[in-house]
């Protein structure tokens, strides 16, 4: 069987020292569901990565974001598919946003990263990253 390869950016926003953490919803395979993750979603085939990141996040948080430079690129092999990771750096203008498509979400920082169980790509580009 041949595992779909998908194409997902992730924004990384700061606050201060404190990045955007997001707990994904109670669906899909139990090595994601409620997981956490830096929020995003998938790249369509007529957008570039900034144009999909922007999009998820104002179709997910209903946040308008400013994509900024990407940070890292990753590929991760999950059980029935492979993700190709991409992060950027992202501002926001406010706080002001809502959980469309996510459980719950916090601020940490990078050093408290640990205390969440993270979803294992996002968990490899914290490695990366950090």
């Amino acid at each position: 069987m041949n595992k779909p390869h998908i194409k997902v950016v992730c924004a990384i926003i700061k606050d201060g020292e404190k990045v955007l953490c997001t707990q994904r919803l109670r669906k899909g395979p139990d090595y994601i569901s409620e997981h956490w993750e830096f929020p995003g979603g998938k790249v369509e085939a007529d957008e570039s990565k900034q144009e999909a990141l922007q999009r998820e996040i104002l179709e997910e948080m209903d946040w308008k974001i400013q994509v900024g430079p990407q940070l890292a690129e990753m590929e991760y092999e999950y059980p029935d598919f492979f993700i190709h990771l991409t992060a950027y750096s992202c501002t926001a203008h406010d706080r002001n946003f809502k959980l469309l498509a996510h459980i719950d979400a916090c601020w940490l920082r990078p050093d408290d990263f640990p205390q969440l169980n993270w979803a294992a790509a996002d968990a490899e580009l914290i490695k990366l990253i950090w």
